[in-house]
């Protein structure tokens, strides 16, 4: 009798767990290790006011008249949204049994500002008229302008979306002759949503990929997904069964020998390091090759904050997800506003949840004061007619290392190692986009295939 092979996967993030799903499903016996107590990594749920290693986080006690179960819900460690390209997500999700049509409210591209100044939508037309159409009918843009951001999509496409790999987005753009405004109003707020990155310092080719695949795409996948329920309950939960998962276990120590690995002295045929750069080089320092320990020491990472206010009454934005205005000279540095109240189907709570991208200025200061400017944003941007209810408590959420910052030039390290028995798997590794959910999972799904072909 056969005994099924044994791999062992170091971090039950998305990239992680869609690299134990895939094994499992080849008949592979898993053993995950992961340092925390939920599976999701950096987007994963957390309870209200439970802190996690590299987050920080302040919160504000509600009144007693709150509902009694108001704060049980469960937060998630960042605000997430999918996109309809996620092809390896939505595959996964369907193959785990979970139905992406209940969880996730699937919404045309749709960029709506709070204030009510701009508003870019995409009509359910074939693509690439979709895209066409929602550039040119832009509310807030002038007509020059809207021209001029479809020769920029038109000029991409033409260049089969490859770029000056040194370029930052900011150079794209003035390139391409992008106004001000312009930049401000759509392709800023753009460039920080997916790549965590300031245009003067993202890069032109990962912003390219990231139009490529929702502006240029088919219209169904420039459909924008957002989760209605926690992001370790979209799947993760359920990635986790069938595996042998040993929470709050901090591996320590990797060797690898020609026969196998082991994790802490464990034995087992393989392993996926599914950790964050920072953390993999401290596993991988003392065997592995230096070109590798200095592509992993070469990742800066930037922050998100995530603020979430609880209204002391039910009450509802124009749209589950909007646009914020930035104005830095008054501390209005929140870009996106998300109804969580509408996404989780709660009629009868008012939640709101303000997103904040390279958030290094949350770093810094008094956090009350940083939450009390984003709530007078929110109060300022508001169109005529609609007040915000009073608030009844806030929690922030600082994730210190969300991202890695997608600058030009960045080497990424591959799947592969030298070592057969040993992979590796992140959002970060060379998947060709930024770090977004959909590269972690199709680097796991990589990781295992490298994997299952190298078990006798």
């Amino acid at each position: 009798m056969t005994h099924p092979h044994a791999v062992a996967i170091v971090g039950a993030g998305w990239a992680g767990l869609a690299a134990a799903t895939a094994l499992r499903e080849r008949g592979v016996a898993v053993t995950v290790f992961e340092a925390g107590r939920v599976p999701g990594g950096r987007a994963r749920r957390v309870m209200r006011s439970d802190g996690g290693a590299d987050a920080t986080r302040a919160s504000a006690n509600a009144p007693d008249e709150m509902a009694p179960d108001a704060f049980r819900l469960p937060l998630d460690n960042g605000q997430h949204i999918l996109l309809g390209a996620y092809t390896h997500t939505l595959a996964l999700m369907r193959r785990l049994g979970r139905d992406d049509r209940q969880l996730l409210l699937r919404l045309p591209l749709n960029l709506q500002s709070l204030d009510g100044q701009f508003h870019l939508r995409a009509p359910r037309l074939p693509a690439p008229l979709h895209a066409a159409v929602a550039l040119l009918s832009a509310r807030g843009l002038r007509w020059h302008d809207r021209f001029e951001a479809v020769r920029l999509m038109t000029a991409l496409k033409r260049a089969a979306w490859r770029t000056d790999p040194d370029a930052t987005v900011a150079d794209l753009l003035c390139a391409h002759d992008q106004s001000l405004h312009l930049t401000e109003r759509l392709w800023s707020p753009l460039c920080l949503a997916a790549l965590n990155t300031p245009v003067g310092e993202a890069s032109a080719q990962l912003f390219a990929h990231v139009l490529r695949d929702s502006l240029a795409g088919s219209r169904a996948n420039s459909d924008m997904l957002l989760p209605r329920a926690d992001l370790s309950a979209l799947w993760p939960d359920a990635a986790t069964q069938g595996c042998d998962v040993r929470y709050g276990t901090a591996v320590r120590r990797v060797a690898v020998h020609d026969a196998g690995v082991e994790i802490d002295g464990a034995p087992f045929d393989a392993a996926i390091v599914a950790l964050p750069p920072h953390a993999a080089v401290r596993l991988l320092r003392p065997f592995a090759d230096p070109s590798l320990i200095s592509a992993l020491d070469a990742f800066t990472y930037l922050p998100i904050a995530t603020l979430t206010l609880r209204l002391t009454t039910a009450w509802r934005l124009p749209s589950p997800m909007m646009m914020l205005i930035e104005h830095h000279e008054r501390g209005h540095i929140g870009q996106w506003i998300f109804d969580r109240a509408h996404l989780l189907g709660r009629d009868d709570l008012g939640e709101l949840t303000i997103v904040i991208s390279a958030a290094q200025t949350m770093m810094d200061g008094e956090r009350a004061e940083h939450v009390q400017r984003l709530i007078d944003q929110v109060r300022a941007q508001l169109p005529v007619g609609l007040a915000m209810p009073q608030i009844a408590s806030t929690e922030l959420i600082v994730e210190k290392r969300a991202t890695f910052a997608a600058t030009p030039g960045l080497v990424r390290p591959a799947n592969a190692t030298p070592w057969k028995r040993l992979a590796l798997a992140g959002d970060w590794t060379d998947t060709g986009y930024p770090a977004v959910l959909e590269g972690a999972v199709a680097s796991g799904q990589a990781a295992a295939s490298i994997i299952s072909a190298n078990l006798p």
